[in-house]
């Protein structure tokens, strides 16, 4: 890809005071947002949010210091789109394409309170003839909120898609040992750091506090999560739609990773994502669309 004739081309989308786009990490075009209560910044590598922070507030999105910025490979942190699968597949890479794609700047806009607007379309790419009915959006919406929607549509006469969908959103905390989560009491999980067929367990306390490496999938779960972050002073709010898949995961310092994560990264960041994997994958009968949404908030911590 031709970053610089790339990002030349996008400055049409800028929006004075509200949207920039330049070169980032890497030399790949990334979008600056400035609103009147907040920052964000998405890279086209992936449609990937990298950072998101209100006003006089910490940041709201961890990205670790490590991650590559390159053509082929996942950025570490931020916001990955995983699609149109989950975890790992033979021959593919882990969590689907669309997170290691160049994805298309379709549209920016400003509503008159300041709230900008950016839409994303994944492009057809070659090779994946399997795929070619499916038409993909991201819309990302930035105020003193982040709200991310990821719409697919089948676009095909004949067959359904089975895709999975999700927003593997890492959350920048003060310190892991003073963070809980409420949202999940009494939710049935499949406990992934306990093997790899995912050991089925029920979450009965009050909160969860991760205490060592979490890699829970909590299925058939719709509900709203909150991160209590007593060193920061902050609650942060993950409110989903169409979303009937909850995971939890920090790899502390067990998990093996590629060395885009220092493992004492895991110390300032938890990942609550929300999304359809497993066994609450999406058939997407012809003509029809699903539609992903996600909004963040915060608020502090009394």
């Amino acid at each position: 890809m031709n970053t610089e004739s790339s990002v030349e081309s996008l400055r049409r989308h800028e929006i004075a005071g509200r949207v920039e786009i330049v070169y980032g990490r890497g030399g790949l075009p990334l979008v600056k947002i400035t609103t009147p209560w907040s920052t964000a910044e998405i890279y086209l590598h992936g449609a990937h949010v990298t950072h998101f922070q209100k006003n006089g507030e910490p940041p709201l999105i961890f990205l670790s210091a490590k991650s590559y910025f390159a053509d082929g490979k996942g950025i570490r942190g931020g916001v990955p789109i995983c699609f149109p699968w989950f975890g790992n597949r033979a021959g593919e890479p882990s969590h689907g394409f669309a997170r290691i794609t160049a994805w298309q700047l379709v549209k920016t806009s400003t509503a008159p309170d300041g709230t900008v607007t950016v839409q994303f379309a994944l492009p057809q790419i070659s090779g994946r003839e399997a795929w070619k009915n499916l038409r993909t959006e991201f819309i990302v919406t930035v105020a003193d909120t982040l709200t991310m929607e990821l719409i697919a549509t089948n676009d095909g006469c004949d067959e359904p898609l089975a895709i999975e969908n999700c927003l593997h959103t890492y959350f920048h905390v003060g310190d892991i040992g003073a963070v809980s989560l409420t949202g999940l009491r009494d939710a049935p999980f499949n406990d992934f750091a306990a093997g790899d067929s995912g050991t089925r367990n029920v979450e009965h306390d009050a909160v969860l506090r991760v205490a060592k490496e979490t890699n829970r999938v909590y299925p058939d779960n719709a509900a709203t999560v909150e991160i209590h972050d007593e060193n920061l002073q902050r609650k942060i709010r993950v409110e989903k739609f169409n979303s009937h898949s909850t995971v939890v995961w920090n790899p502390w310092t067990t998990q093996k990773l590629p060395d885009d994560f220092d493992p004492a990264e895991h110390q300032h960041m938890v990942c609550v994502e929300s999304g359809n994997v497993k066994q609450n994958k999406i058939s997407l009968a012809p003509g029809k669309a699903s539609a992903l949404k996600v909004i963040l908030s915060s608020a502090p911590l009394k």
